[in-house]
């Protein structure tokens, strides 16, 4: 296992460092009362080799070891595994150096020997305590970073959506307003009629052809604007349209030719209609 890696055992692993066997044998005993999985290093360099193997949450060194004391070792463990926390042993003789190290975050605690059982006890639960509050904190953390990166992801997914939206709904207005703008320099008199037979699209030459004073076609029945002929014709033409589903067309004298299409086809029959009355073409049926 990496020392990246969780402990299978919940972290709760603590390693003790020490050169001396019959110390690491009774600091073994005592902490396996409190349910810790105890690592022992007879050196600081066993010490690191065990923290790269072993995820491990609180570190007890004794302060005076060959090659490399303990304040030493714990320095290099803060640069190296920064989340442990990390306890010495010591005599107060060696009181001035601990200190330093207390100072610049290298050590949590010190402790003195010969240590209190019951009192070392309860500083390694403590500090057990404040390594899994930051191990909380860091995953909360994590937890929060993603959370902010996932609201950002949506964001510009967002941010481009409505981009994309407002440069459709721009063209289609574009392509809205040509197409009134052609409808309304058409030569042929265009309607648009709703389900209900009324007038909701006229164009300038069926205001200019059929409209009369102070009467708006907008709005209004079909066959009550119009002359008679037409009416008549569009019914006719939308009968035709019934019986076989084809688009008619037909010429009438004194209007021209006559086209009556459906706007819009489906289950529920046909929505609206477009008529279109052009000018009588010599020749056509």
């Amino acid at each position: 296992m990496s020392a990246g890696e969780q402990d299978p055992l919940g972290d709760r692993v603590l390693l003790v460092v020490d050169d001396e066997e019959n110390i690491l044998a009774s600091l073994r005993r005592l902490f396996r009362r409190d349910g810790l999985e105890v690592l022992v290093a007879r050196s600081a360099r066993e010490g690191l080799q065990v923290l790269a193997n072993r995820s491990v949450g609180v570190i007890v060194s004794d302060q005076r070891m060959p090659e490399m004391s303990g304040v030493e070792f714990l320095r290099v463990v803060k640069q190296r595994f920064p989340d442990t926390v990390r306890i010495v042993l010591s005599g107060y003789t060696d009181l001035q150096s601990v200190t330093d190290a207390i100072n610049e975050g290298a050590i949590y605690k010190f402790l003195s020997k010969p240590w209190d059982d019951d009192q070392l006890r309860a500083n390694v639960n403590e500090a057990f305590e404040r390594y899994f509050m930051k191990q909380d904190n860091l995953r909360l953390n994590r937890q929060l970073t993603s959370a902010v990166d996932e609201l950002s992801r949506i964001n510009d997914e967002l941010e481009l959506r409505v981009e994309e939206k407002t440069r459709e709904l721009t063209q289609n207005l574009q392509s809205l307003r040509l197409a009134q703008a052609v409808l309304e320099h058409l030569p042929a008199a265009v309607f648009g009629l709703c389900e209900n037979n009324r007038i909701a699209v006229a164009n300038r030459a069926a205001y200019a052809r059929f409209a009369h004073p102070g009467v708006a076609l907008l709005g209004e029945p079909f066959g009550e604007v119009v002359p008679p002929l037409l009416a008549d014709t569009v019914r006719r033409l939308r009968e035709r349209f019934a019986a076989d589903g084809s688009s008619e067309e037909e010429d009438v004298p004194a209007l021209g030719r006559v086209i009556c299409a459906p706007l819009v086809v489906n289950q529920a029959g046909v929505e609206g209609w477009v008529v279109v009355v052009g000018e009588h073409v010599p020749g056509a049926r």
